[in-house]
């Protein structure tokens, strides 16, 4: 394995050529994707990449000189260090979840514009890999179901972008949502809370939480970095990355029990995952 290879950089007043003076390769992404997914710990890096030691610690040791990460000490006898990225890396988590977006849609895909996938996709398959994984900097009290979904808005405010009723999968929020709310009771005699997860902006989520008058909140996932810590599957339209429709049962642990994807059918799914609650206490 070669380690960072420092090219001579021929135009310094462009962002991308100097962008990637710093994200010397494709190793380097990946270590800033799993640092994002909460993988932070050398030894946990190494197992995760398969990449040689010499190679990891080149590409850290880079990463902290640029300011992408930064070294937390977490034992001093052997001193070993965390890995967090920084208010630079976190600037990272957008492009990578653009990378994403476009290798789900245009190399793993067909290249259509869709808010949904295939049972069989490569989309699907990463999200129910998800089972059993930690949601990282998330504190939950109790059961929760996480419902995402692409966006809602409330009448008489700036909504959906032009087209949106002709992508496949996007129409239906605003059904989930009162579905939900309609079945809040029932989910709470169960012991589970609900939430709804958007990468719209707080303010048009409150907005809409108090035109439908919702018993739950709805959080805003704006800066994508939940988005980017379980890589979970997005489009992109009118220039905003939307969650693809998911969604998560967490227990107190923020572990991830069961997931819901593709959803098609928003009402459904309510009811489905009802169901799921149920058999489960």
């Amino acid at each position: 394995m070669e380690g960072v290879r420092r090219v001579e950089l021929i135009d310094a007043d462009c962002g991308i050529e100097q962008a990637l003076g710093v994200l010397t390769d494709w190793w380097t992404f990946l270590v800033v994707r799993d640092i994002a997914g909460g993988v932070t710990r050398f030894e946990a890096l190494q197992r995760s990449l398969g990449v040689s030691r010499r190679a990891l610690t080149e590409r850290l040791a880079a990463l902290v000189e640029h300011g992408v990460l930064r070294r937390e000490p977490y034992s001093e006898h052997p001193p070993r260090h965390d890995y967090v990225l920084t208010a630079k890396g976190e600037g990272l988590l957008p492009v990578l979840i653009a990378l994403q977006e476009w290798g789900d849609r245009h190399v793993l895909g067909d290249g259509s514009l869709t808010a949904t996938a295939a049972p069989t996709s490569a989309e699907a398959h990463r999200v129910h890999g998800l089972v059993g994984r930690r949601i990282p900097a998330l504190r939950l009290e109790t059961w929760t179901v996480l419902y995402f979904f692409p966006g809602a808005f409330a009448p008489d405010t700036p909504g959906y972008p032009p087209g949106w009723s002709d992508i496949p999968g996007a129409p239906g929020c605003t059904l989930e949502s009162m579905t939900y709310a309609a079945r809040v009771a029932d989910f709470a005699a169960a012991g589970v809370e609900i939430r709804g997860i958007s990468t719209q902006r707080p303010d048009q989520l409150e907005a809409f939480a108090t035109h439908a008058k919702l018993p739950f909140p709805l959080l805003s996932d704006q800066d994508v970095k939940l988005a980017a810590s379980l890589r979970l599957p997005t489009f992109r339209t009118a220039g905003v990355d939307r969650f693809k429709r998911l969604t998560l049962l967490a227990d107190p642990t923020a572990t991830i029990r069961a997931v819901q994807f593709p959803i098609t059918d928003p009402a459904a799914s309510v009811t489905e995952m009802l169901a799921r609650v149920r058999a489960r206490t």
